[in-house]
């Protein structure tokens, strides 16, 4: 069984607001969850800051047991320092180029 951290939709149109669930991969996104570990709010607010709220301890919990985060998930645990941060595929070309091009001294 796999087990998926993403995000289930709530609120209303126009306003969405979404819960951070632990689920099998398998259901529907608002089926009911094996757990809700956080939520997230997409809409910035006054001070133009969009809220996250987690619970660590389950967040490493799951990480720990083999649950996969959904790309959005990913995200925002990267943000939060919860996992490390992926390697971009531009990164990886520009480190070759930048190791290729000779280095030419200052005088």
């Amino acid at each position: 069984m796999v087990v998926r951290m993403r995000l289930a939709r709530f609120g209303r149109r126009n306003l969405p607001y979404y819960h951070i669930v632990v689920a099998n991969a398998r259901t529907a996104r608002n089926s009911k969850p094996i757990e809700k570990v956080g939520t997230y709010n997409p809409i910035p607010d006054a001070a133009g800051n969009k809220v996250v709220n987690l619970n660590f301890d389950r967040v490493k919990y799951w990480l720990t047991v083999g649950a996969q985060p959904s790309e959005t998930v990913e995200k925002l645990l990267e943000k939060a320092n919860l996992i490390p941060e992926r390697p971009k595929p531009w990164m990886q070309s520009a480190a070759k180029q930048f190791q290729q091009s000779p280095s030419t001294p200052s005088s």
